[in-house]
């Protein structure tokens, strides 16, 4: 039971982050129209970093996809741990009232990280 609510949250999990690393190359999602405008300034330093964006849109399609196969479940999110750290001290700075839906997948990330512990045995002796 528990590898099988495991393996729906991770589906979510990644296709979420699939979604978002699309939608950094598409941009078929509106930005939400009244953002604070310090993030504002955070968002205009990210893209006139011309290679950051896409690189991290790279990062989270790939570890969205190895996050749903559980075999690759334990690199995918280790690739996606300092996306995640990113996303939750922007939502702490800048939008703390927007921090519940990033709060919660920084718990599934870290459900998955201690799930796999075994794997990253061998990383940290």
């Amino acid at each position: 039971m528990k590898n099988k609510i495991l393996f729906v949250v991770s589906l979510l999990f990644g296709l979420m982050f699939i979604n978002s690393g699309l939608n950094k190359f598409f941009q078929y999602m509106p930005m939400p129209k009244e953002m604070p405008a310090e993030l504002l300034k955070v968002m205009e330093a990210f893209t006139t970093i011309v290679w950051l964006m896409p690189l991290i849109a790279v990062i989270e399609i790939i570890a969205g996809v190895l996050v749903i196969i559980p075999k690759y479940r334990a690199l995918g999110a280790l690739m996606m741990l300092p996306i995640m750290v990113g996303i939750l001290l922007q939502h702490i700075v800048y939008a703390p009232s927007t921090l519940a839906i990033p709060l919660v997948l920084f718990v599934i990330l870290i459900w998955m990280l201690v799930d796999n512990r075994e794997k990253y045995r061998s990383i940290l002796q």
